[in-house]
């Protein structure tokens, strides 16, 4: 008999919905013509992607000419950081970001430093908030760009985005938001929060993966990061990944029809995750925001025990989840997140990431928290740590 599998890691990946898969199929094989192609056949792929293009763009309250397809968020990342900074050198070289975005942001940064640019990295408070007093005492006159995602990838926590947007404005800044965790999870609208370029990417959200855009305001003189052919308006060369596209913009139309009753009852079942795992395990810390969180995202961190070790153990229970990144899960440092918020390097190592889907149920929710609780039992009985702890009787 096939063990079940619970499926806790949709922050990593997230299964393409049988509707998105059913859009994209004829592109692949009927429908396979190249949208730059001048006859009709190509013609009708053409429409596809403008058709996906313009989904997106609804769902930003933005123009469909303000929308890029990439090939995911990392690329949208590394082209909205390094191409702001190439285009508008002559105002300056600085940029700010905070200390716990994620590595596709971080890594461009190191990037940009090697080659001249002077990066401020904010701190975060005990729940991952940006500090916008910092933020604004941080701004010199030759900065060009702040950037800051729309919500943390591993503890959940929303950035308050409006506030950032608006300082930003006021001082004349350029707002990248890297916001692949909350497309189609949380309401955007990129006018009304002064974002000038944003992220995402279509697997987060049910959707194929290799897909992903870039929004830049229209006026924004940013060149291309992939050189070649004149697609995407000339600023992206490639043949456009048209199955990929349609996808996405499948993925995003469902997303935002379903966002208000699928946040509704994720987080709901989340707050009784939460709820439960802080009331029936000992020593254990909930990280992030309690209440402004991604509806999905649950983060914990148990004392005394190895966050590897658990996530072993749940596994051969049949519970996907993760420590934190998945494009960091290979490693063995403490996340630069959990760090970022004050945790010490001995509890940063117990962390487990947790993010439901619209599928999980309470049942589901139920059995991986029996789990939990045997498994963190048995690990901290093996414990010296713990063994050493309970004998000095600290409460």
């Amino acid at each position: 008999m096939e063990k079940k599998i619970i499926y806790l890691d949709n922050a990593a990946t997230t299964r393409t919905k049988p509707e998105v898969v059913e859009a994209m199929l004829p592109y692949f094989t009927e429908k396979f013509g190249n949208p730059s192609s001048v006859y009709e056949f190509a013609g009708q792929n053409k429409n596809a992607v403008t058709e996906a293009r313009e989904v997106i763009a609804k769902a930003l309250h933005t123009s469909a000419a303000d929308i890029y397809f990439t090939a995911g968020g990392s690329e949208s990342d590394n082209w909205a950081l390094k191409a702001a900074m190439e285009a508008y050198q002559e105002k300056g070289n600085h940029l700010i970001t905070s200390k716990i975005e994620h590595h596709a942001i971080l890594h461009t940064c190191e990037y940009l430093e090697q080659h001249g640019c002077e990066v401020t990295y904010l701190d975060v408070d005990e729940n991952g908030v940006v500090d916008l007093e910092q933020l604004k005492n941080a701004i010199r006159p030759t900065t060009v760009l702040i950037s800051v995602m729309y919500a943390n990838n591993e503890i959940g926590t929303v950035q308050p985005i409006k506030e950032i947007g608006r300082i930003a404005k006021e001082y004349g800044v350029l707002f990248h938001t890297d916001a692949v965790q909350a497309f189609g999870q949380l309401p955007i609208d990129v006018e009304e929060e002064n974002i000038d370029m944003l992220s995402a990417s279509g697997h987060k959200l049910n959707g194929p993966k290799g897909i992903g855009f870039l929004y830049i305001k229209k006026g924004l003189k940013l060149r291309s990061l992939i050189h070649g052919g004149a697609q995407e308006r000339k600023r992206r060369a490639g043949t456009e990944n048209v199955p990929g596209i349609v996808g996405f913009g499948k993925a995003a139309e469902l997303a935002v029809s379903s966002m208000e009753a699928r946040a509704k009852q994720e987080t709901e079942l989340r707050d009784y995750m939460i709820g439960r795992v802080l009331a029936e395990v000992p020593y254990v810390r909930l990280n992030g925001h309690r209440t402004k969180r991604l509806p999905n995202n649950a983060n914990f961190s148990f004392q005394f025990i190895e966050g590897e070790s658990l996530l072993i153990m749940l596994d051969m229970k049949g519970i996907c989840a993760s420590s934190g990144s998945a494009c960091t899960s290979g490693s063995l440092d403490p996340s630069h997140v959990l760090l970022a918020i004050g945790l010490p390097h001995e509890v940063a190592h117990g962390s487990l990431r947790l993010t439901l889907s619209d599928e999980t149920t309470k049942e589901d929710i139920d059995y991986t928290i029996e789990q939990i609780k045997e498994i963190v039992a048995k690990l901290r009985s093996m414990s010296p740590l713990y063994e050493d702890f309970m004998k000095r009787g600290i409460k």
